[in-house]
């Protein structure tokens, strides 16, 4: 499919999605999110897909939301149509792992969309941000939430009320990013960790996803009884028999998603 704000292409069993509006710093425009979901949901579908890659260009992820969209719609209006309600959180719906590669500047809207990923990692280029603060308003695509439970409160509360921009080590000091690389480097290792986890059987994949999650989402006593129950369900299927056995048999073992 053509796409005019975003652009996509296999490596393997990877999909990588790179946002393409590259004179507004890859703003999120409606346009671009619509053609970001559509694409997000194909890939999900897609048996052929084990993990996705998700980035911008070496400038920027996506600086943000675009204000002139938005900066004159009245209450009444954003209230009744949901503004950046249905194809906004489509990357936290898909169920197949996703990988955030960050490099430039991630701000507002972009941070956002980028924590709606499983994982982040960043070049040594990276920005991190939530600057709403400065336009008269909060984030509003979880930037008060999935951020906290990232970084803590004090410094959540300290990026989100002054809107300073956050630099790579710090992002991973603070845990916000699994990992950093040189800028020239980050798309194809976070492939090469892409790759790493779709050659893995799809249906644990699927299963570790959704534990972290519970995690993320719920007590301890409700995660591990999760956790458990899904390992449980793993013995009804051929992936379990196989890996336990390639296991036995020192052997690389050949997962089918069954």
């Amino acid at each position: 499919m053509e796409y005019e704000f975003i652009k996509t292409e296999r490596r393997g069993a990877v999909a990588v999605v790179s946002l393409n509006r590259p004179k507004a710093l890859n703003a999120l425009n409606a346009a671009l999110i619509a053609e970001l979901a559509g694409a997000m949901r194909a890939l999900d579908a897609d048996d052929g897909v084990g993990a996705i890659v998700l980035t911008g260009n070496e400038r920027a992820f996506a600086a943000g939301a675009d204000i002139t969209e938005m900066r004159e719609v009245p209450f009444v209006e954003a209230y009744r149509r949901g503004l950046l309600d249905r194809d906004w959180d489509a990357v936290a719906q898909v169920r197949k792992p996703t990988l955030a590669a960050v490099a430039g500047y991630a701000l507002g809207g972009g941070c956002e969309v980028a924590m709606m990923c499983d994982m982040m990692f960043c070049a040594d280029t990276a920005r991190f941000g939530q600057p709403e603060i400065n336009l008269g308003v909060p984030p509003a695509l979880g930037g008060t939430q999935r951020l906290t439970h990232f970084i803590g409160k004090s410094k959540a509360m300290e990026m989100c009320l002054t809107g300073r921009m956050m630099k790579a080590d710090e992002a991973e000091r603070c845990g916000l990013v699994a990992r950093v690389f040189p800028a020239d480097a980050l798309i194809d290792e976070v492939v090469k960790i892409a790759e790493t986890i779709a050659s893995k059987s799809p249906l644990a994949v699927m299963a570790v996803k959704e534990c972290v999650n519970r995690a993320y989402e719920s007590t301890l006593a409700e995660g591990l009884l999760f956790e458990k129950r899904l390992f449980h369900s793993m013995f009804a299927t051929k992936d379990q028999k196989e890996g336990m056995g390639a296991f036995v048999e020192n052997r690389t073992p050949t997962f089918r998603g069954e």
